[in-house]
């Protein structure tokens, strides 16, 4: 996430005005793109396409990929339990970036199914993303633990109906 954050920083700051960190971990698991016109209507910007920021910030975050880390505890537990138990993401990126990170940290064939923001129509708080990982591996929610670094992720985990631990205290920031 720390990497996401400096690309939404980048574009913005190119732009003359700020992308307070309050407001991104606020929207983390958000698609991006819904995430910057919230923010340019929030702070009643004029002149600026939401759109077009992030689809910016979209290839400014590919082109910081290099610097992007695991989080620890989650990697472990993957390694741990890969071919053991089925796994999923579940996230609100598109899926180029979610299966570019995935390369780039090791991790693109750990998992059984990869839900992303281009594969629901609701987004996170929406339960859909986690709902629909669930129905691809054939669990039922109850059985299903979601790791998760967004509050709008940790609402959807339970209004799923998932277990949900929150990983941002274990965030590497480089």
């Amino acid at each position: 996430m720390p990497i996401h954050y400096m690309a939404c920083q980048f574009v913005c700051n190119k732009r003359g005005f700020d992308f307070p960190e309050s407001y991104f971990y606020e929207e983390a698991g958000k698609p991006t793109l819904e995430v910057f016109r919230n923010l340019i209507s929030k702070l009643n910007i004029k002149g600026v396409d939401g759109t077009d920021l992030g689809i910016e910030k979209e290839s400014k975050f590919l082109q910081l990929l290099s610097l992007v880390k695991p989080i620890e505890i989650v990697a472990k537990i993957a390694l741990s339990y890969k071919g053991k138990i089925p796994m999923a993401i579940g996230s609100g990126g598109q899926r180029k970036s979610v299966e570019l990170t995935l390369k780039a940290i090791g991790f693109n064939d750990f998992f059984d199914t990869v839900v992303t923001c281009d594969d629901v129509e609701n987004h996170k708080p929406h339960p859909e993303t986690f709902l629909r990982a669930a129905f691809e591996m054939g669990l039922k929610p109850k059985d299903c633990v979601v790791f998760e670094d967004g509050n709008p992720g940790l609402e959807a985990a339970r209004k799923a109906g998932m277990m949900s631990i929150d990983v941002r205290n274990y965030m590497q920031y480089f």
